[in-house]
């Protein structure tokens, strides 16, 4: 059998990311988690995985950045619950407010250990529990996202804020948990439906975000072998070709990431996320969920 040829594309991936992983890094969080180190073994001309993203992540800098801003007027001894917590990854933010956690633990993925491991749509807590509600890139995942967001409702006190963040634009994940996109006119129905008042509802990240994810899927998931395009000479004529558009797209998802950073352009196109900002009136009316006073 013959061997595959060095993957140039993958190598020239690794030591461009290396490059452009600290400019990337998130405010406080070291050097950031948003780059994927491989090992490459070039004597059997294998790939090994290190982590989970091929991507310099700009949409993590910019959660990073509102979910600390978000943090940074809650006063401290505040009631945070983070719905959806995972990992924690916005747990240390949060460190002078009493924070709570919430998840229903059922993706093969790490979890942060959870306060509350439960149904985000029957949280068992009393009602008007919290001052502040964390809730990123968790909406998505709820076959029943109404029902989620008027416990949320229920659980935050009156005058009390969430943070929301969930996409429009991205791939299926953590399957077969995932089953909505969300536009904003989507977004502001679920919102008022749940009895929510919006004070912002933003992109999270500007149009060169989403090119720049846009590009990354295409260095990731365009063939580049002859095998994989039906193998023969057509094969064999395709293949560098298609090696030269994943690398071109590689090195442009990472300068468009880069450039995200440092300016978020809204005039046209469209976000890969959205960002809200809501508030349970003053006045809200809630029903206790079943068992809980």
């Amino acid at each position: 059998m013959t061997e595959d040829p060095i993957d140039w594309v993958l190598i020239f991936e690794i030591q461009f990311g290396k490059w452009v992983a600290n400019p990337l890094s998130a405010p406080n969080s070291g050097r950031a988690d948003l780059i994927c180190s491989y090992e490459v073994n070039q004597v059997s001309k294998t790939k090994e995985w290190m982590c989970g993203l091929n991507e310099a992540n700009s949409s993590r800098v910019r959660l990073w950045e509102e979910n600390a801003a978000f943090a940074a007027r809650i006063p401290p001894g505040a009631m945070v619950l983070d719905a959806g917590a995972g990992s924690g990854p916005y747990m240390e933010l949060f460190g002078h407010a009493r924070y709570e956690s919430a998840d229903f633990e059922q993706v093969n993925k790490d979890y942060a250990p959870a306060t509350y491991t439960c149904d985000l749509a029957n949280i068992p807590v009393e009602s008007s529990r919290y001052d502040y509600v964390i809730f990123n890139q968790v909406l998505e995942h709820l076959p029943e996202p109404k029902r989620v967001l008027q416990e949320l409702h229920r659980v935050l006190k009156p005058s009390g804020q969430l943070i929301f963040s969930a996409p429009l634009f991205y791939e299926e994940h953590e399957q077969p948990y995932d089953f909505y996109r969300y536009t904003q006119f989507g977004l502001k129905h679920l919102f008022q439906e749940s009895g929510f008042e919006i004070e912002r509802l933003d992109w999270l990240e500007g149009y060169f975000g989403t090119v720049g994810y846009q590009l990354n899927c295409m260095s990731r998931y365009l063939p580049s072998k002859p095998r994989e395009l039906g193998g023969g000479w057509k094969g064999a004529a395709l293949a560098p070709c298609l090696g030269l558009v994943k690398l071109s797209a590689s090195v442009g998802s990472m300068a468009f990431h880069k450039l995200e950073t440092r300016f978020k352009y809204q005039d046209r196109g469209y976000p890969k996320n959205y960002l809200a900002i809501l508030k349970k009136p003053k006045t809200a009316a809630f029903a206790p969920a079943p068992g809980v006073v």
